[in-house]
């Protein structure tokens, strides 16, 4: 596949083709011949098919298909010989987007994979087409032709479980998609309709939803090369009353560290954290590092955030203030944004 519109490929699993990326922007671009899309947050794939055969590849260039036998499936029972498209997957549990359940699936028992493709099964969100089934490959036609076969591919190959990510050419949709969904959408993604496929290329540019939290600094740990403060254990109140540990921050001033050590010391006791603590060490981190103390919850600092996976953060988070204003019992768990499924938010955008 060598990126040549109109030219005969076989749309087999190509060594080395990457699926096409984005530069993280603080705001959207304006003009002319932009595509807007949901930003979705799943594991980024591209689907091969070549007759009788089926290939899920992940962004890092590892299969997939052994852990989604109910996709392979489903793209196998698709009456078209040949085909590569671009998408992620996501699994929607109840009226939310569970990454965790994605995660889940990476697991080496057949028994236990093929388990839970039964009771939560992956979905396709599909937004670009490499190849159709024709051979024609399209990496170098423009985004409005992918789109537009795409589309015409879906209208005739839909069934459950294989959706089209919505897209606009208007700005100002996208930017009150934003405000619709408010920490439900984790961002933007916007293309240019005139530019071709650039596999591993980041020739797009995304737009990440900000989101933050006011949470009770429940521990602390120490720096691993220092006698300072290291990173802040966060948590936050679930709704029996008691502190749940959903992440840190080591987003810690320099400068700021010793005092900050000292007030922090001033204010060790158990246990910390009520609820769900702090796991212990890792593999990864030393014997110092990796001890935690409790704290007394009196302590409150806002943090910035991307995403949550089992309310909890799934990154480390930001420093963006702290909250001398604010009571502990009033950092509540449900300051956290939820993912939505895709109907839900498809219905919150005025897509449906």
């Amino acid at each position: 596949m060598d990126g040549s519109h109109g030219e005969e490929v076989a749309p087999e699993p190509v060594p080395g083709l990457e699926p096409m990326e984005a530069k993280l922007a603080a705001a959207l671009p304006e003009g002319p011949g932009w595509q807007f899309e949901p930003k979705w947050d799943g594991f980024r794939f591209l689907a091969f098919r070549a007759r009788d055969t089926v290939e899920l590849r992940s962004k890092s260039g590892k299969s997939l298909a052994r852990f989604f036998p109910e996709v392979v499936a489903r793209l196998a029972a698709i009456p078209a010989d040949r085909f590569v498209l671009d998408g992620e997957l996501i699994i929607p549990i109840g009226d939310t987007l569970s990454f965790d359940a994605l995660q889940a699936r990476l697991h080496p028992a057949e028994s236990r994979i093929r388990k839970l493709a039964a009771e939560t099964p992956a979905q396709l969100m599909l937004f670009d087409m490499l190849a159709n089934g024709d051979r024609t490959s399209l990496l170098g036609a423009p985004l409005e032709d992918r789109r537009a076969a795409l589309a015409a591919f879906h209208a005739t190959h839909a069934q459950p479980g294989m959706l089209l990510s919505p897209c606009t050419h208007d700005r100002a949709r996208a930017l009150a998609w934003l405000d619709a969904a408010g920490g439900a959408l984790d961002g933007v993604v916007a293309k240019r309709r005139d530019a071709p496929y650039a596999p591993g290329e980041r020739a797009m540019i995304k737009v990440k939803q900000r989101r933050t939290a006011d949470c009770v600094v429940g521990g602390f740990r120490y720096a691993s090369d220092a006698p300072v403060v290291g990173s802040l254990l966060l948590g936050l109140y679930n709704d029996a009353g008691l502190l749940d540990h959903v992440g840190f921050t080591s987003a810690i001033p320099h400068d700021a560290r010793d005092a900050l050590t000292a007030r922090l010391e001033a204010l060790v006791a158990p246990p910390g954290f009520t609820g769900k603590a702090p796991g212990g060490p890792s593999r990864w981190s030393g014997a110092r590092s990796a001890e935690w103390q409790p704290l007394r919850p009196e302590l409150v600092v806002e943090v910035g955030y991307d995403q949550v996976t089992a309310a909890r953060f799934r990154h480390g988070t930001s420093l963006v203030r702290w909250r001398p204003d604010k009571a502990p019992h009033q950092c509540r768990m449900d300051q956290l944004a939820r993912e939505l499924a895709p109907a839900e938010l498809a219905a919150a955008l005025g897509l449906d």
